[in-house]
């Protein structure tokens, strides 16, 4: 089966060279100590950050779409979301109703000042706003660190739903060993700006 993400010799100032591939539906999980490069990988495959090497989406390189194309289809989203807007609507499409109520909020949510947030809310709203752009690939940098553990497994079954319903690809950044255990799949560790796949 072809890869649904594929990325060969990838590097920046700071990481690589570094091959990885991830099929689709697939969930693959990265692991390592702090200032390893983490980040720095999914910031580089979202092209944020300036790096070098052969990224394919579904067979199409990634020149083929514009930036703002490319983050649309490969969805990356940090441990601290941005907010630029007032309110919580500002950064929403109108339906998809059924992820906020799946995240707990109501649909007076749209009507939410930003500045109420939690760090846990902007982390469950952020993820409603990636996955409204119906990604093939997610790029999740620690999705769960500020929620308690109801909202973090619920927030796993979601990405776990979407990942199913879509045929979407996933790589989720954690330092958490027990959501490793339960999102399984392959693990791969990063230290020293490289990265290798841990044997189960």
């Amino acid at each position: 089966m072809p890869l649904l993400l594929q990325i060969q010799q990838l590097r920046t100032p700071r990481i690589g060279p570094l091959d990885l591939g991830l099929g689709a539906g697939e969930l693959a999980q990265v692991a390592g100590p702090s200032g390893a490069g983490k980040s720095l990988l999914l910031r580089a495959i979202a092209d944020l950050d300036r790096n070098e090497g052969l990224i394919r989406l579904e067979g199409q390189p990634r020149q083929a779409w514009t930036g703002a194309g490319w983050r649309r289809q490969v969805g990356y989203l940090p441990a601290d979301p941005a907010w630029w807007a007032d309110t919580v609507g500002e950064h929403l499409r109108t339906g998809d109703e059924r992820w906020l109520e799946t995240l707990g909020f109501g649909k007076d949510v749209r009507d939410w000042t930003v500045d109420r947030l939690s760090s846990g809310e902007r982390q469950r709203l952020a993820l409603v706003r990636v996955l409204q752009n119906r990604p093939r690939a997610l790029l999740l940098d620690e999705p769960t660190a500020n929620l308690d553990p109801d909202n973090t497994r619920i927030m796993e079954g979601l990405i776990r739903d979407y990942l199913r319903e879509s045929n979407a690809a996933a790589l989720w950044v954690s330092h958490d060993a027990d959501q490793r255990k339960r999102l399984g799949g392959r693990l791969f560790l990063m230290e020293n700006g490289r990265l290798t796949e841990s044997n189960p």
